[in-house]
């Protein structure tokens, strides 16, 4: 993925209500929504004959088309149709990506409709992903959303895309019990995230230059794999020793660095290829194996500290970069010896699905938080 922004509010003037690193739940304004000629099902409304409340969720912040049916905040069905075409461009081309997302919405919306057995007149509400993510990709979802949703009459919810990461832990039991930390660690992001309920979180600590899934990426660039080289390296370093050292970023409290790290490595491949022109080739499972564990022990120390810090033992991982074993493996130990609850998700729900875009909706729908047709999608940054 590429490095986006993300919606986060850090100016007391936009919000009376959210404090400085609070994350929004909805940049839209808060309405009721009444379909011409219905029966709202007691508090809620949309075309539905019964008082289940199913959403049709989109998802197409990067490369990724996804579709969602969740009733009652279960998962129904959950589809993903990849791009592999950007592997020879070494990234996501954002215009291919765009084109890709119209070629795919439809059978995937319509796929997801038939797996989860239902008929469209039983959707309650229609959710997208507003942002943050590729602007042309955001438009696919946001414009086939806004047309479905006004040809059935039914509500829109607008979801922000990290903020569906952390919950899609609620995708599947055991839920994290309240409140709970997450590390949100992505090709675009690095966070750790306070939560004290499911649309109510802060963040305590991010990165301030590159994220580490892009120190994945570009390091295995480096190493000449292919892309995207998180998953390489982490299949490389499995027989692999980290025997080659890296600097540690000294960086104060919870944030984080990695731009530091990417020097690094290049530099010392660099000097290491002048002495031995085949050093790479035959020490790739070692170089993998010390940049992985390089990475995930810049994590775990400032999740160790954001735990020490505010007391919490309930601990989640989330975002694509969640699916790395090593950091999983870490994390995992690191909660034996600290004493934490643990909570690691399924690999289909670590990487952009519209499963997590409609877990969020569900809780957005019970606090009717609905918004226009005139909503437009943001790449980062706050929306207005």
């Amino acid at each position: 993925m590429l490095s986006i922004g993300y919606t986060l509010i850090k100016n007391r003037a936009n919000s009376d209500r959210l404090k400085r690193g609070t994350i929004p739940t909805s940049a839209c304004k808060n309405r009721t929504f009444a379909p011409e000629n219905s029966q709202l099902p007691g508090k809620f409304s949309g075309n539905q004959k019964n008082m289940h409340v199913t959403i049709l969720a989109i998802e197409s912040s990067c490369d990724d088309t996804s579709a969602a049916i969740i009733r009652d905040g279960n998962v129904l069905s959950n589809c993903v149709a990849s791009q592999e075409m950007h592997e020879q461009y070494g990234g996501v081309v954002p215009e291919v990506a765009s084109r890709a997302h119209q070629a795919n919405i439809i059978p995937v919306v319509d796929l997801a409709i038939r797996k989860a057995g239902i008929h469209k007149n039983e959707l309650s509400a229609v959710a997208f992903t507003r942002g943050p993510g590729l602007l042309g990709s955001l438009l696919v979802g946001t414009s086939f959303a806004k047309a479905f949703a006004l040809s059935f009459n039914l509500p829109l919810i607008e979801v922000n895309h990290m903020q569906a990461h952390v919950l899609a832990h609620f995708a599947e039991l055991p839920h994290p019990r309240f409140p709970f930390l997450c590390l949100t660690v992505s090709g675009g992001h690095t966070q750790i995230i306070r939560v004290t309920d499911h649309l109510e979180m802060e963040v305590l600590g991010e990165t301030l230059d590159d994220a580490a899934g892009e120190a994945f990426d570009k390091a295995g660039k480096m190493l000449g794999l292919g892309y995207p080289a998180g998953p390489l390296i982490d299949k490389h370093a499995r027989s692999g020793q980290a025997r080659f050292p890296f600097p540690e970023p000294a960086v104060p409290g919870l944030n984080f660095s990695f731009s530091g790290l990417k020097t690094a490595i290049m530099y010392f491949l660099r000097d290491q290829t002048k002495e031995q022109k085949n050093f790479i080739e035959e020490n790739l499972a070692d170089l993998c194996a010390s940049i992985q564990y390089a990475i995930v022990t810049i994590l775990i120390k400032k999740l160790r500290k954001a735990a020490r810090q505010t007391g919490i033992r309930e601990i989640a991982i989330a975002g694509g970069v969640s699916a790395n074993s090593g950091l999983r493996q870490a994390v995992e130990s690191m909660g034996e010896k600290e004493g934490w609850t643990t909570y690691v998700p399924r690999f289909e729900y670590c990487t952009d699905n519209a499963a997590m875009i409609g877990i969020t909706a569900y809780y957005k729908y019970l606090r009717q938080e609905f918004c226009g047709q005139e909503v437009a999608p943001y790449a980062r940054g706050f929306a207005n």
